[in-house]
């Protein structure tokens, strides 16, 4: 079937189509068609030479951190993480495999404001019982390294924009005084890749909105970051279905945010390890 067909079809076809060959039918009707198109590519790829899937990530690493703000966040106000959670998705089942999540006691700001609170729904209580940045990323380095990523399977980071590394996790790591930590110098910005993907204008890539033009609703509670990083896994995998390359596209060098191109092969992130002390 040639794209020119798929494009003159209308929802209700589209959708008829998708189901005829066992598909997700939910979604706009941009995504059907992108969803069937892609489809057709795949069978046709696959008739040609079989897929090498010994280039693609096994796992991505869904990060959605949470930090300290204030109501119109001042451009003064210095941001600390206070919640670290990772989704583990694994790319063969296109399963949410596994969940790490720690909060953080902040430093700078210790006691949080009420603007704060009620966004996140993290409380006073919750941070001034948690450790300080520096062992809890060392918690997360240890919960990957027993996932085995970076050694015996490969793996990416994921995210929602591109602030939670370039801008969270850079101001973070300078104020606990250690280094940026390697496994997360690449990541995916999904935001970007469903753009791309699905053709649509950054305006439309809202964490609300991507899940809305999939056909899915939120599920769990806005601005938790556990619960926000488990409706980003749910995007990509829904992504990944649909015959996306998921592949890291923004990294950090020299303390700057930069694009990867995207000609550049799929590299895994290194085994995760602590970084150093800053000097």
């Amino acid at each position: 079937m040639t794209n020119g067909c798929i494009n003159r079809m209308s929802r209700d076809e589209l959708r008829a189509k998708l189901a005829e060959f066992k598909l997700e039918t939910r979604g706009v009707k941009d995504v059907l068609k992108k969803r069937l198109k892609n489809y057709y590519k795949k069978q046709k790829l696959m008739q040609k030479e079989p897929t090498d899937e010994e280039s693609y990530y096994d796992y991505i690493c869904v990060v959605d951190f949470e930090a300290t703000c204030e109501e119109g966040n001042p451009p003064e106000f210095i941001h600390e993480i206070i919640e670290f959670p990772i989704v583990l998705v694994n790319t063969h089942t296109l399963e949410i495999e596994d969940t790490f999540q720690q909060y953080v006691k902040p430093e700078i700001n210790p006691q949080l404001s009420d603007f704060c609170i009620n966004l996140t729904g993290i409380t006073q209580d919750l941070v001034d019982k948690a450790d300080a940045f520096p062992q809890v990323l060392q918690n997360a380095v240890e919960w990957m390294r027993q996932k085995e990523l970076g050694t015996k399977y490969s793996y990416s980071i994921l995210t929602d924009g591109c602030w939670d590394m370039s801008k969270f996790l850079n101001i973070q790591c300078r104020i606990s005084h250690i280094k940026y930590p390697s496994f997360a110098k690449k990541w995916i910005n999904i935001r970007k890749s469903y753009g791309n993907f699905y053709k649509v204008p950054r305006n439309q890539t809202k964490l609300t909105i991507m899940l809305e033009k999939l056909g899915m609703s939120y599920d769990g509670r806005p601005h938790s970051g556990l619960d926000d990083s488990k409706n980003i896994a749910r995007i990509a995998i829904r992504m990944l279905q649909d015959g996306c390359e998921l592949r890291a596209n923004e990294r950090m060098h020299g303390g700057q945010l930069m694009t990867v191109s995207s000609s550049a092969p799929v590299e895994g992130a290194p085994a995760p390890q602590m970084p150093h002390l800053r000097n």
